[in-house]
């Protein structure tokens, strides 16, 4: 596959996982909880990154994950659980996906795109929390 095509499917693919499956967030009609989820998610993918290059920014993004998880908490209904952990788990992969192909990708351009991106909607979900 030439390199454009491969990175191509690789935007397309990163769009798809952060974007989610729309029919998923029908279980619920709380876009908050959705926002929520996703948001622990993508701050779970942070901290472990951030464990292996950046241990002390680690322990702020744990206090952020847990704030949104006590969020989380807070809005969720019991029957709820199920779909919270799958948007939790989708946001995550998709996080993480983003930071390895930042940290190990030889396409220049393309590793800043995703360091971009990743910080971008890491940043979307510290917004939420007071601080």
């Amino acid at each position: 596959m030439s390199s454009m095509k491969t990175t191509g499917f690789f935007r397309a693919l990163c769009a798809a996982l952060l974007i989610g499956n729309s029919a998923d967030a029908t279980v619920s009609d709380n876009a908050q909880l959705v926002e929520f989820a996703t948001c622990a998610g993508r701050l779970s993918a942070q901290m472990e990154y951030q464990w292996m290059f950046d241990g002390p920014l680690s322990e702020q993004t744990e206090i952020e994950r847990a704030a949104m998880i006590d969020l989380v908490n807070a809005i969720m209904q019991p029957d709820e659980g199920r779909a919270v952990l799958h948007w939790r788990i989708s946001a995550k992969q998709a996080q993480s996906a983003l930071l390895t192909r930042a940290t190990f990708n030889d396409d220049t351009a393309d590793a800043a795109w995703a360091a971009r991106m990743a910080a971008q909607l890491a940043g979307e979900c510290t917004a939420l929390i007071l601080h």
